[in-house]
């Protein structure tokens, strides 16, 4: 087992890992890493039909990039850094579609001058909503609620 891992090795280990996943549901993918900043590593699968891993609103993804995750943390007494996986390019498609929502939203808290809670989210979601909101003036966030049933409430400042 290795003392600590360079941010490069858990790119490596992590493709490594979901190739092997790839592999072992029979789907044909391109598998790759990228250092992101300096604390985080994307590994990616690119192909056809891979909405296999990616499941019902990223539910099946979550759990892959768990997965990925304690495979690396395994090779590394340390902690390790920032690990995310993305399957066919879905964790952008989603943010770009959480963020058409949250304008939109936006729009009808400013309008009605009420607030507005969403549905509960995962954290990642959770964050492009904070994010996307917090750019926009003369509204706010906040996440209420308990995990996992936490969730984002819009309100007019």
């Amino acid at each position: 087992m290795e003392e600590s891992l360079t941010l490069e090795q858990q790119g490596e280990a992590a493709e490594q890992f979901l190739s092997g996943l790839v592999r072992e549901f029979g789907l044909d993918a391109t598998v790759s890493f990228a250092e992101i900043d300096e604390d985080t590593v994307q590994v990616a699968a690119v192909g056809d039909d891979l909405g296999l891993l990616v499941g019902p609103r990223g539910t099946t993804l979550a759990a892959v990039q768990d997965l990925t995750r304690t495979f690396v943390q395994r090779q590394s007494e340390n902690r390790t850094d920032r690990i995310l996986v993305d399957v066919g390019g879905y964790r952008e498609k989603r943010n770009a579609a959480l963020k058409r929502f949250a304008e939109g939203i936006v729009e009808e808290v400013r309008s009605s001058g009420d607030e507005r809670a969403l549905e509960p989210m995962s954290p990642a979601d959770r964050k492009v909503i904070h994010d996307t909101v917090n750019e926009i003036d003369g509204v706010e966030t906040r996440s209420d609620g308990v995990e996992p049933n936490r969730y984002v409430v819009i309100a007019p400042v």
